[in-house]
Formats: structure tokens, sequence, C-alpha cells
């Protein structure tokens, strides 16, 4: 029964994510319902008692959004296209904290249920995470370190090319302010 009614949920909540990621006219709510559709399809595997699957779902598909969201960020001047326009503010607030009851109650299931053990547990000393932890640094060291580097490389490129942008944008505006103020000058003049 727990299985069936989480699988609908989840089920729902990412095709609205997706939904919204599509539809939405705004790149930072679209890359923001891309990351927590990335998460919900995570759940799919949690509930197919494939927790690697899951971790790595998060770990790589989410982050790899993320990486995008801030590059979206840098590169568009998304923020200004934002006006927050909140008719009820206590609606939003109530609908708010019934989400986040819902996540807590949602989280809470599992481990308050006493019968959900996990099927296939891999060694018996240590849990799934560590046996993450064992193979990414230890078999796949190296490819994740150069993974790494890579995404440092593109972020201080990303950044370098947003500091350039905004010094072209700077430097116009004062150019265009300047030919204001000389057109303000020649008319006193005359």
């Amino acid at each position: 029964m727990f299985e069936v009614v989480a699988f609908y949920l989840f089920a729902v909540l990412t095709i609205a994510m997706f939904t919204i990621t599509v539809v939405t006219k705004n790149a930072l709510y679209a890359l923001s319902s891309l990351a927590a559709g990335m998460i919900f399809i995570s759940a799919f595997f949690f509930l197919l008692n494939a927790d690697f699957l899951g971790v790595v779902q998060i770990v790589v598909y989410t982050g790899a959004v993320m990486a995008l969201y801030a590059f979206g960020m840098m590169f568009f001047d998304s923020i200004s296209d934002v006006e927050e326009k909140i008719s009820n503010p206590r609606l939003a607030f109530f609908l708010t904290g019934i989400v986040a009851l819902l996540v807590v109650l949602i989280l809470l299931a599992p481990i308050v249920s006493s019968n959900i053990i996990a099927s296939y547990p891999i060694h018996n000393e240590y849990s799934n995470t560590a046996d993450v932890g064992l193979i990414l640094f230890t078999k796949f060291l190296v490819p994740f370190e150069v993974a790494a580097v890579m995404l440092l490389v593109a972020m201080i490129g990303g950044i370098i090319l947003a500091g350039k942008k905004m010094d072209t944008d700077a430097s116009s505006l004062e150019a265009e302010q300047d030919h204001h103020h000389c057109d303000f000058n020649t008319k006193d003049i005359k």
C-alpha cells in the first residue's frame, strides 16, 4: 500500500515539475523545477530498492542541473525579470507550510514503518553510502577528480565571461550618461 501511494504521489509531482520546466518563460523557474523533477525521479529508484541508482540520480543529474542553474544565473540577468506578485501572503505561507509538512511526512514514513528492511544489503559491516564512497574514491578516483576539475574550470570561465559582460555593460552605460551630459551642457550654452 505504501509503495502504491508513494508511486502515484511522486508520479504526479514529477510530471508537474517537468510541465513547469517546459511551460514557464523564466529561466530560474525552469531550472528550479528541473532540479526538483530530477530529485523526484530518484524517489522511484528508492521505491524499487535501488539505493545506489537513487543516490547517483541525485548526485549526478541534480548536481548537473545545479551547475546549469549557476551558469544560468551568471549569463542571464534573470533576476531582474522576476517580479513576485503575491496577493495573499498568508495563503502562500499556509501552502508552503503544508508542502513542508508533506515533505517531512514522506521522509519520516520509511523510518516510522518498522516492516521496511533493505532487501539487498551489500555488506553487513557498512552501508550503501559507504560502498558508494569506497567505489568513488578507490576504483573511480581519477575520473571523479577529472570531472571535478572540469566543472571548476567551467565555473571559473563562466565567472570571467560574466565579469566581462558586466564591464561592457557598465562602460556602455557610462558612455551613454556622458553623451546625455554633453547634450545637456550644449543646450545650456545656447
